[in-house]
């Protein structure tokens, strides 16, 4: 499975969720992350199978056990989710991401730790998470390095992403851009389209 593109990134709201993703998916999106701060967490197995019929990773955020339970590709974890070198021993076989924010030195820890990508943010203003951070663009010439791939997340646009790409990031996390596009299929091939 190739680590490039487009990463999209289930919103809190069940408003159509299914279709919204299937229409990100056909749009050729490169990777699926679950992420459910709160309420129930039904529509993940039919996610999963979603991911799976589109040959697209489904990656689970925050939680190692569920990603296990839901017979997931991988797990995404930040700093408050648990040590990453234990995250590696219990998922073995799965991708394991990790939330750097806007430190090299968390993404050299990580990588050691077994981290098979890094995520850079927030890179721009968010409105998913207002407080964070900023991460900044030089920081994916200075993991390129590291030798895995880079994401970048946070306040990520179609009129901005052509600059993370060209500052190195191999993927683009997004939420709102994306799944409140008018057309989220169109929406996700343009993205694409800036990889090809």
């Amino acid at each position: 499975m190739t680590l490039r593109g487009l990463y999209a990134i289930t919103p809190e709201s069940d408003d159509a969720l299914l279709e919204k993703v299937e229409a990100a998916l056909r749009g050729g999106i490169a990777a699926l992350q679950y992420r459910r701060k709160s309420g129930a967490r039904a529509a993940a197995p039919a996610l999963r199978r979603l991911a799976r019929r589109y040959g697209v990773p489904f990656i689970v955020n925050d939680d190692v056990e569920l990603a296990l339970e839901l017979e997931a590709d991988g797990v995404h974890l930040g700093r408050e989710d648990g040590d990453l070198a234990a995250a590696r021993r219990r998922a073995r076989g799965l991708i394991l991401g990790a939330s750097c924010y806007d430190s090299l030195e968390r993404a050299r820890a990580a990588v050691s730790a077994g981290a098979d990508y890094i995520a850079f943010g927030s890179v721009f203003p968010s409105p998913t998470k207002p407080g964070a951070g900023r991460a900044q663009l030089a920081l994916f010439a200075q993991a390129r390095s590291l030798g895995v791939p880079l994401c970048a997340i946070g306040g990520i646009t179609l009129q901005n992403a052509r600059a993370l790409v060209a500052a190195g990031a191999d993927l683009l996390a997004v939420i709102t851009d994306l799944f409140l596009a008018r057309d989220v299929e169109s929406q996700a091939r343009r993205y694409a389209e800036l990889f090809a």
